[in-house]
């Protein structure tokens, strides 16, 4: 059959927009089931999640210093004291030892452990001393890994051995040392400088050392500053006494309080 167009011109504009229209119509009727719903704007940022904090897990630590009394402990009487709650050592020009001289906590010699203490230096050097050995010719002087510091901050961090190999990772290197070999940089933990800025000076900061195998973790006040791993047999050591380091030199004076281990 043939569609004769209709002669009237209203009632051909009548027809356009009714064929318009219709057009319209069936469009929808096929795009709108193939849509799906908008997916919800993810929020800024992306994936978010609350990880776990294990340096400040304070679970099997106990204490090791009794605030009170230096019970546990074994010093040089006229250079170390216990005051307002903290371990005290101070050198004057009348008590200068003729070498660095410690104060040994006389609770053991661990092997694997996290130890945690607090510290506050005003001047001079001094350090945390673990897996140490006591020299049998020189009382109170030590031999080993320690936790250095510093007052002008140039040292503290890093992992230093006293007596022995000497620097074994500055403030923010990761280092290996081989069998007979010296240290080596592996990998890096920060900007020694910028790690600097973590480090409270004149006040306190809180140090957690970490031994576990031949590996050494230094923390300040949460941030990693040195790390180590020790194959040097003949050198390294796996267990050994802990101690508080006062520096020969100028007078100086350095309190420690709030001393926790946790054997692993």
């Amino acid at each position: 059959m043939l569609f004769r167009h209709p002669q009237n011109h209203e009632t051909q504009q009548v027809v356009r927009r009714l064929a318009v229209v219709f057009c319209s119509v069936v469009a929808l009727v096929i795009v709108l089931p193939a849509q799906k719903p908008a997916p919800p704007e993810r929020p800024a940022g992306g994936f978010k999640m609350e990880l776990p904090q294990p340096l400040k897990d304070e679970t099997g630590f106990k204490q090791i210093f009794d605030g009170k009394t230096l019970d546990g402990w074994d010093g040089d009487p006229k250079l170390w004291r216990v005051e307002g709650g903290n371990i005290v050592g101070e050198t004057t020009a009348d008590t200068m030892p003729k070498q660095n001289s410690f104060l040994i906590w006389r609770g053991g010699s661990p092997s694997d452990f996290e130890l945690k203490a607090q510290y506050r230096l005003g001047a001079v050097n001094s350090g945390i001393q673990y897996r140490s050995i006591e020299l049998p010719d020189i009382r109170w002087a030590m031999k080993g890994y320690q936790a250095d510091i510093d007052a002008e901050e140039r040292f503290t961090g890093q992992i230093y051995e006293e007596r022995g190999r000497g620097f074994l990772a500055l403030r923010g290197q990761y280092t290996y040392i081989g069998m007979g070999k010296k240290p080596g940089v592996v990998g890096s933990l920060g900007d020694g400088a910028e790690l600097k800025n973590f480090i409270k000076s004149g006040d306190w900061n809180e140090y957690h050392i970490i031994a576990h195998g031949n590996a050494l973790t230094q923390v300040l006040n949460g941030h990693v500053m040195s790390m180590l791993v020790d194959d040097d047999g003949p050198n390294r050591k796996m267990s050994g006494l802990i101690g508080i380091q006062l520096h020969l030199g100028p007078p100086m004076k350095v309190e420690v309080r709030n001393v926790r281990i946790k054997v692993i």
